[in-house]
């Protein structure tokens, strides 16, 4: 893992900052995964047709972002699949633009990047996809018990602020623009609006049909590239166990019994 970070970090030293820091979840109720289940199956039965699935998926992403260049040109790119504990895998993809082809301004991401609700009524495909896959929680005051919810609030500081215009913050991480536009959807039995739309292209998202998250990268801290490198090749999922003794008059040595091993979803061997 040390060997891909360090090859990694030499295509940002040839080649410059990543431009734009992608990532895709598989969506387990594909049309390609649903329509080849039998009666009595469910979606975790069939680990190979997830796989195969997914690595479909994958395959086209990389065809529409590389060959068809639908952010531009790409001059470098590298990635990593991963699987979530409940065996869904997703993907880490950074991509290095060719040079005069680099997003360098906001309002070059504002052209491919949205963090709003559609009109519905201009294109409902997409307004679905985005209520299906973007729209984050609710938590906070809305739902004290959501995952993301950690010392009373959430981790990834939802629901967001509304801002006019794409700028760049102090620790070179953009805050996408989120217009106060008034539109309002209901998700999980909530009102929500733009404050809690997790960042998309539209493109992909209504092609793919499944949580795709593209993070354009305008970058000027040197640690917070090499967070991009690092966080995509953390390593594999642990898990750790213990073995306790059936008898009740066997002595338990704690030490001896503790284990820490991979944690290898079926999906996962499948790949």
């Amino acid at each position: 893992m040390h060997k891909r970070y360090m090859d990694a970090m030499t295509l940002m030293d040839k080649y410059g900052k990543p431009d734009i820091f992608l990532t895709m979840t598989c969506n387990p109720k594909w049309i390609e995964i649903t329509n080849e289940l039998k009666a009595h199956e469910d979606v975790q039965n069939r680990p190979d047709l997830v796989t195969r699935v997914f690595r479909s998926k994958f395959e086209q992403l990389k065809k529409e972002v590389i060959k068809k260049k639908c952010f531009g040109p790409v001059q470098a790119y590298t990635y990593v699949i991963e699987f979530q504990k409940r065996g869904l895998p997703h993907v880490y993809l950074l991509l290095i633009m060719k040079r005069g082809h680099k997003l360098v301004t906001p309002n070059d991401f504002d052209q491919f990047i949205s963090i709003e609700i559609p009109e519905e009524i201009k294109n409902p495909h997409l307004y679905a996809a985005v209520l299906k896959h973007m729209m984050h929680g609710p938590c906070g005051k809305l739902n004290a018990g959501n995952v993301c919810m950690k010392n009373g609030k959430c981790k990834n500081h939802y629901p967001k602020k509304f801002t006019q215009a794409t700028t760049v913050a102090t620790d070179g991480y953009l805050v996408y623009r989120r217009r106060n536009d008034g539109k309002q959807v209901r998700v999980r039995q909530q009102i929500l609006d733009d404050r809690w739309v997790i960042l998309y292209s539209p493109y992909l998202l209504a092609m793919l049909d499944c949580h795709s998250s593209p993070k354009a990268n305008f970058l000027v801290v040197i640690k917070a590239v090499k967070y991009l490198y690092k966080y995509i090749y953390k390593g594999h999922d642990k898990i750790v166990f213990r073995i306790i003794a059936q008898r009740n008059n066997e002595t338990v040595d704690e030490i001896m019994q503790f284990q820490t091993a991979r944690w290898v979803t079926p999906p996962e061997a499948m790949w």
